[in-house]
């Protein structure tokens, strides 16, 4: 009898190159779709995905051809310890691209996360680090690329910014991404950019600093500015954002070996609890038009990537608890993670956390093939 097909997963995992020369009682298909199913209905180890195969061993069946049963664990950590990351995160982002079509305007941040328990102290193996793009309307990842440190986030995010389909979208980046290159990348992909000004660039920020404190002092009167205000309060505690954005910046000192860079802005919040005031400054540039709001707005929606990934990365998927370490593991269940939580925020019959609907997922195989059906 013919197997049924599992939406997605087999049209997109099916051609990964098997990383295993022997002893092949598995297909690769078969371990990389339980794995996928397992860790989408809240399995965090080799041990938790081939017991939920086990119990899942009925309904594989429908799907899979399974000609030995459900893998044991060890054959799970065998798989993904040699499986080549960079070819599942092509296949992952090759699927992104079919299932999600970014909207001009659009905001993708990209920031990097450490895994910290990735590290393996025994084998001289630091924590890896990852560097994700996500989209902050649809709420879902679009690629990723691991770095051995946070400091070659500089080298690693042109690579992942060449592999996105971003044409029309600003990119947002904080300030260790604030790199000329970057920007050039950013343009030459038919987007544009805002990036955070920090140190790392000490005269450019020295500059607009001292720029924008003298126009505080005279109250911006006889400079062109556009201007945008957000008040928000809830128990007690008050958020002031002022924005600021300018784009007569014909002083601005080596604004040419910035590409397409036409606006500068400055961010101020003001939080009000307990009868305490704290105030924060901050500078961006960017190649989009003085238009205070869109800054506001491209600035405020970065911080979901922090919020809404790398957050329920760790309090859902317990991802900063994860000692999955051995060969190049690390960075694959990092991959299986990314493509568990983009399959659960697509689904949105059932109006509960990203908690809820894995155990949902877990408990029942129709609406885990809702998450499935993306």
């Amino acid at each position: 009898m013919r197997k049924k097909k599992i939406p997605t997963v087999a049209n997109h995992f099916e051609n990964l190159t098997d990383p295993r020369r022997e002893n092949r009682r598995h297909k690769l298909i078969d371990i990389i779709t339980i794995a996928i199913c397992a860790v989408i209905s809240n399995a965090d180890s080799y041990e938790h995905i081939a017991e939920y195969g086990r119990a899942k061993n009925q309904w594989f069946k429908e799907f899979l051809e399974l000609p030995h049963g459900i893998p044991s664990a060890d054959t799970f950590e065998r798989v993904f310890s040699r499986l080549d990351p960079d070819e599942f995160q092509k296949s992952f982002m090759n699927w992104i691209k079919e299932i999600n079509q970014l909207t001009k305007g659009e905001i993708v941040a990209i920031d990097g996360k450490t895994l910290r328990r990735s590290h393996d102290k025994s084998n001289g193996k630091s924590a890896i680090h990852m560097v994700s793009a996500w989209a902050s309307a649809n709420g879902i990842v679009l690629g990723q690329v691991k770095t051995d440190a946070k400091s070659n986030e500089i080298t690693a995010i042109p690579e992942l910014l060449k592999a996105l389909e971003i044409e029309g979208c600003i990119v947002t980046i904080d300030a260790m991404g604030c790199q000329k290159k970057i920007a050039t990348t950013i343009i030459d992909k038919n987007a544009d950019y805002i990036l955070s000004l920090k140190g790392n660039q000490s005269n450019l920020h020295e500059d607009i600093q001292l720029y924008f404190q003298a126009q505080l002092k005279e109250k911006f009167k006889g400079s062109s500015f556009d201007y945008y205000e957000t008040i928000d309060g809830e128990h007690g505690r008050i958020e002031i954002r002022r924005y600021w954005a300018t784009s007569d910046i014909d002083w601005l000192q080596g604004k040419e070996n910035w590409k397409n860079l036409k606006t500068i802005c400055m961010v101020q919040r003001e939080r009000n609890f307990n009868e305490k005031v704290t105030k924060e400054t901050s500078y961006y540039i960017g190649s989009i038009d003085s238009d205070a709001k869109k800054f506001g707005n491209a600035v405020r929606n970065h911080w979901g990537i922090e919020n809404s990934l790398h957050w329920v990365l760790d309090v859902s998927f317990r991802e900063d608890e994860s000692r999955i370490r051995r060969g190049k593991a690390s960075e694959n269940f990092a991959v299986l993670r990314h493509i568990a939580l983009n399959m659960i925020k697509k689904e949105t019959s059932l109006k509960k956390s990203i908690k809820s609907k894995r155990l949902r997922s877990g408990w029942d195989n129709d609406y885990l093939m809702k998450v499935l059906a993306g």
